[in-house]
């Protein structure tokens, strides 16, 4: 019975939230779209991660899919090339911050800084230290995870078992609180500079 229906009529099921219709697509396309995404990328793991948005996308999003401007599978194709680049320019990204801060932690430190710059630094990043304590414990496990782990908020969903609009929703406030106290921070450090200038 359920090889009888339609990708429409299953897309339509999708957009009223019946699981069973998207594992009937899951299982339709999975392979075909696991396969494609795996020639673009070359990594399995980075491919069945492509395959998990693609479908949570389509969960989210059936209603976008309009017959008219062709066949279901083409729309999936698509959209998995998408998540694909978008997956490849993460991945060159990460690799690229991981090996700025390899050399970073590989600097010889410079005996001839300027001292009262490099206290300056140290303050400044016990204050963001103190800002991140701040939040809360939902709020600083996604902001470690995301901003000083490297994951991507995809993985951080997978790997803590958390839905994604959930850790959209903890790194967007986390973000608001600490632009907030890291403001804070700066108009302090600005009437201190102020001050200190004056008594020079």
């Amino acid at each position: 019975m359920s090889d009888e229906l339609t990708d429409l009529q299953l897309m339509k099921r999708i957009g009223r939230k019946d699981s069973n219709a998207l594992q009937l697509i899951y299982e339709r396309y999975e392979r075909p779209m696991y396969t494609f995404a795996y020639r673009i990328v070359k990594d399995s793991m980075l491919a069945e991660e492509i395959l998990q948005e693609l479908f949570l996308r389509i969960w989210n999003a059936a209603e976008k899919y309009d017959e008219d401007q062709g066949k279901l599978s083409s729309w999936m194709f698509t959209l998995t090339r998408n998540i694909a680049i978008d997956g490849l320019r993460r991945r060159q990204i990460r690799t690229s911050q991981q090996v700025v801060e390899t050399e970073q932690l590989n600097r010889t430190p410079d005996d001839s800084a300027d001292t009262e710059t490099a206290v300056e630094t140290k303050v400044i990043g016990e204050q963001i230290r103190e800002a991140m304590r701040n939040l809360s414990q939902d709020q600083h496990q996604v902001v470690e995870l995301i901003y000083f782990g490297g994951y991507t908020q995809q993985e951080v969903s997978v790997n803590c078992d958390i839905p994604l609009g959930t850790v959209k929703s903890r790194v967007r406030l986390a973000m608001k609180a600490l632009k907030l106290q890291l403001e804070d921070i700066g108009e302090e450090g600005q009437s201190y500079e102020t001050r200190n200038k004056s008594m020079r």
